[in-house]
C-alpha cells in the first residue's frame, strides 16, 4: 500500500513539510526557553549534543544539520562565553576535541530543565502512550530514512 497519492499529498499531510513545520515551531519555544541563560537553540542543542559525546566541530555540525563553517563559529560564540573548549586530540593532532567547562555544563543542565519543561507543557493534554507512540515512530521514520540511501 502506498502512503500517499496525488490527491491526498498535501502540506498538510506531508511528513517532509510537517517535521519541518514542527521543527521551526519548537526551536523558537526553545529559544525562548534559553534566553535568559544567554543561548539561542541551536546552541543549547550544540551543549546538550557536547555533553552526550558529540566531540568535535564536525559531527555536530553533521548530528545537528548545520553548516560546519556555521558550527565553528557557534563554537567560537560559546567559547568566548566560556562554555566550550577546545583541546587537541592526544591521538592525532589534527583533531580538535570540544568539552564542557565547568560553566558549560551548569548552563546545559539548567537549559535541559527549561526545555523538559517546555516539552511537558506542549505535551501535557498527550497521554503516556500517544507520547511513546509518537518518540517511537519519529525514531523508527529516521532508522528508515537513515537505511534508504
Amino acid at each position: 500500500m502506498n502512503a500517499y497519492t496525488r490527491e491526498t499529498f498535501l502540506p498538510e499531510t506531508s511528513i517532509g513539510y510537517l517535521v519541518r513545520s514542527i521543527h521551526q515551531l519548537g526551536y523558537a519555544r526553545i529559544d525562548a526557553a534559553c534566553a535568559d541563560e544567554g543561548l539561542t537553540g541551536i546552541q543549547w542543542s550544540a551543549l546538550i549534543a557536547i555533553h552526550f559525546g558529540q566531540t568535535t566541530c564536525a559531527a555536530l555540525a553533521r548530528d545537528l544539520a548545520h553548516d560546519k563553517g556555521a558550527m565553528t563559529r557557534m563554537i567560537d560564540v560559546l567559547e568566548a562565553k566560556g562554555l566550550v573548549q577546545r583541546d587537541r586530540d592526544d591521538g592525532d593532532r589534527r583533531l580538535v576535541n570540544l568539552s564542557l567547562t565547568v560553566e558549560g555544563q551548569a548552563v546545559a543542565m539548567r537549559s535541559r530543565d527549561k526545555v523538559i519543561a517546555l516539552w511537558n507543557t506542549v505535551l501535557a493534554d498527550w497521554s503516556t502512550e500517544e507520547t511513546t507512540a509518537l518518540i517511537a515512530q519519529l525514531q523508527k521514520l529516521r532508522r528508515t530514512l537513515e537505511e534508504f540511501a
